[in-house]
């Protein structure tokens, strides 16, 4: 045996008898567990158990520990909403955190505040096959296109509600603005709130009157950043080319940085990307303090360099965040994360 082997087996013996371990500055000793699921659990139960696993699981926990904080009466909550969640059925919980209070200020699409409405003065989006048996997917939209339905992936719309919503508009919302010239968005979304409420109670609409609704009767201010990029904001568009009636978005700015300047404490809520994202965390460029507390939902990767998937660590860097700032990021399908953030964190802020 040479020496360098002897020496190689007394180092080894050491190791084994000593049970020296290495200096592990980073690891915690946290191991993985096996996530339960039984019959008969809440869903605070069951996000709970995800906290023992891995991966999304585990991101889906933190995002409900984090929402949980938020909810606190003492956190001005900003919330972000992007994507088709109106006609995707997330419409309720969103109207249901206004009405208690967990938001402070929303910052959506004119798609979602279209939709809303619609739903608001009577129309219904309709569940659909993604395609017709023995056609294919371009076959189905075609046949779709003939009978006047537009798709959102597997959520239909009769196009005939467009029509309603543009009455709707041009009776209850904007004869009302005309008067004042040029409006803010925000101020656009409060009266067509206004609006959507009378309606729906004159009318005894068996769905709720919504979130633009729920947001005027709780003086929850709603921004609409991105207006034009809606049938809402054709509307306006066609409405404003014979009257008086115009849109000033920059007056939306003062409104919502100063909800950020007189915040203690702030949390932002960012379902999906886009400009909603984008404007709910810019904010905070012009507050003296950043986001106390940040939560994404989306399905964006941040490997392409866009806003939608960049991390919300990213956006510390950016000054959106405060360094000490409690945020996570869960990236799955929103109608799927969304309802567990909300239903789990209420249940564990004991509501």
């Amino acid at each position: 045996m040479s020496d360098h082997d002897e020496n190689h087996e007394e180092q080894a013996g050491d190791d084994h008898e000593g049970h020296h371990e290495p200096h592990r500055e980073e690891f915690h000793h946290d191991p993985i567990a096996h996530a339960e699921a039984r019959a008969g659990m809440t869903v605070g139960e069951l996000v709970g158990e995800y906290g023992n696993a891995g991966i999304g699981a585990a991101d889906l926990h933190e995002a409900v520990d984090i929402y949980a904080e938020m909810l606190d009466d003492d956190v001005t909550n900003f919330f972000g909403l992007a994507g088709a969640m109106v006609p995707t059925g997330m419409r309720r919980i969103v109207a249901d955190l206004i009405r208690d209070g967990h938001i402070d200020a929303l910052v959506t699409t004119g798609a979602n505040l279209t939709h809303d409405a619609i739903e608001a003065i009577g129309g219904k989006h309709h569940h659909g096959a993604e395609e017709s048996e023995g056609k294919s997917m371009r076959e189905h939209d075609e046949q779709l296109r003939d009978e006047q339905v537009d798709r959102i992936y597997n959520v239909y719309l009769p196009q005939e509600h467009f029509a309603l919503f543009e009455s709707h508009l041009r009776e209850e919302v904007f004869t009302v603005l005309e008067e004042e010239g040029a409006v803010s968005i925000q101020r656009l979304t409060e009266e067509l709130g206004r609006a959507n409420n009378e309606v729906n109670a004159e009318e005894g609409i068996e769905e709720g009157a919504g979130i633009a609704a729920a947001a005027y009767e709780n003086d929850v201010p709603v921004y609409c950043p991105a207006v034009q990029d809606s049938v809402l904001g054709l509307q306006a568009w066609m409405y404003s080319q014979t009257s008086d009636f115009t849109l000033d978005a920059l007056s939306d700015m003062t409104g919502i940085t100063d909800l950020a300047f007189e915040a203690e404490k702030s949390g932002a809520m960012v379902v999906g990307g886009g400009v909603p994202k984008n404007y709910t965390l810019q904010t905070m460029l012009v507050a003296p303090q950043a986001y106390d507390y940040a939560v994404q939902l989306t399905m964006d990767p941040p490997q392409t360099g866009g806003l939608s998937g960049a991390t919300l660590d990213e956006a510390r860097s950016w000054g959106k965040l405060e360094k000490a700032a409690r945020n996570a990021s869960v990236y799955a399908d929103a109608t799927i994360t969304l309802p567990l953030v909300v239903a789990a964190a209420r249940e564990k802020a004991g509501e």
